[in-house]
């Protein structure tokens, strides 16, 4: 147990997390809100419109996503947060005043959830850097663990006070909550001790620095490879949104309710993966080929699952094995890339793995549509499945993608081709 929770030992990375499992519960409330307000109060049942909205949030960052990496090596990323924090804090305010004063308006939700999405745009590659410098080298894989298992709680936990605020209140208080909830990150990060922190240099100003990160990307095979298997399984597998609404209303008959209970059933999985990833000492490229192998192997089975219970408990594992990919994938990164271009390439990354969105889900509800809700599930674990067989061959091939230690304390990947006899 000491192992598994032995990022805690450091008091900045306890504020830092208790924080953000406060703002994540938050931030988990505001989306059922959000969804619930343009669905039923604003417009009537307009899927469209919450897409739109939801699309609004996810756009910015396919733009400005690189931007904000190369802010994020320039400047004290910790300082950038509290910046960015505030953003989308007053975003959240500014919406819950317009509901509870029931002067909302469509439109405005739709500028805010685009000026919401730019905050966090600019916000998602500092924080994801930021693990980096609040603990040691060592305990960064922990970290990035405990920080998934803090925002698999507030889903297991948000969605369900979101409900029953909703239902006592109406979807303003859950807005204005959410808003308070951006003081448990922000109090987290002016309290920290910044003598404890391992903040690391910074890049210099200079022309080209996007395109060197790209370069930087390109001239590494295993940052490359997994940049394409999380593009791949994220835009093609991972729409559960979409996924378990269609096989709940479609396939099985259900409603609103049974849907959202398949959200908090997969969140086992998903707190389970990050709890046994937090036991680990490191990371290993295997986890990144077997998590996508994985996911691919258990979506496809629960895509022909006959009830509707047999679908839900099929959701664990494949929750577990996704979030196994991913915090594989996230630790990968952060360890294997030079400090003073983490920000930048953690910005491509998350570009990657939200950017796919708009594509990836049209596509799959389109599926769902044409083919039926099983073929949506079962197609895109069968892209992910190719994608980590292709992956594995790869490796096979090259022989080998493995870990080197330096100084005992920096991990870098190493892939190279097998020496010529």
């Amino acid at each position: 147990m000491k192992s598994m929770f032995r990022a805690l030992r450091v008091y900045n990375y306890r504020l830092w997390v208790s924080g953000a499992l406060v703002s994540n519960i938050g931030t988990w409330m505001q989306r059922v809100a959000q969804d619930w307000l343009v669905l039923t109060v604003l417009t009537h049942n307009s899927g469209t419109a919450v897409g739109v909205t939801t699309g609004l949030q996810f756009l910015p960052i396919l733009f400005i996503g690189p931007y904000a990496g190369l802010l994020g090596d320039r400047i004290s990323k910790r300082k950038l947060l509290i910046c960015t924090q505030t953003a989308m804090g007053f975003c959240a305010l500014l919406l819950g005043i317009l509901v509870v004063t029931q002067t909302v308006q469509l439109w405005e939700v739709f500028a805010l959830a685009l000026a919401l999405g730019v905050a966090s745009a600019v916000d998602a590659p500092s924080r994801q850097a930021f693990v980096s410098e609040v603990v040691e080298q060592q305990d960064v894989p922990n970290a990035v663990a405990l920080n998934s298992a803090s925002f698999n709680l507030a889903r297991l936990a948000g969605p369900g006070v979101a409900g029953l605020l909703i239902a006592w209140l109406g979807t303003g208080p859950a807005f204005l909550l959410n808003a308070a909830s951006f003081a448990g990150v922000i109090c987290s990060l002016l309290k920290m001790r910044p003598h404890e922190l391992h903040p690391v240099a910074r890049a210099a100003r200079g022309k080209g620095q996007i395109r060197e990160g790209l370069r930087y990307i390109r001239q590494r095979p295993d940052l490359t490879m997994i940049m394409i298997l999380v593009g791949v399984v994220g835009t093609f597998g991972m729409n559960f949104q979409i996924t378990n609404a269609l096989m709940a209303s479609a396939v099985f008959g259900k409603g609103a309710g049974e849907y959202g209970l398949l959200g908090s059933v997969m969140a086992v999985g998903t707190l389970a993966a990050a709890l046994l990833a937090a036991r680990r000492q490191g990371t290993r490229m295997r986890y990144v080929v077997g998590g996508a192998l994985a996911f691919g192997i258990l979506a496809g089975t629960a895509a022909f699952m006959p009830t509707y219970a047999l679908y839900a408990v099929a959701l664990i594992p494949v929750g577990l094995a996704a979030l196994t990919f991913m915090n594989a994938c996230n630790t990968s990164v952060q360890l294997s890339t030079d400090p003073v271009m983490r920000g930048r390439v953690l910005a491509v990354y998350m570009v990657v793995l939200q950017g796919g969105t708009p594509i990836g889900a049209p596509l799959v509800g389109w599926i769902g549509t044409e083919f039926g809700a099983r073929w949506s599930v079962g197609g895109g674990a069968g892209i992910a499945l190719l994608a980590g067989v292709v992956a594995l061959i790869l490796l096979n091939r090259r022989n080998n993608v493995r870990f080197r230690d330096q100084m005992h304390s920096v991990t870098h990947y190493s892939f190279r081709r097998p020496l010529a006899p």
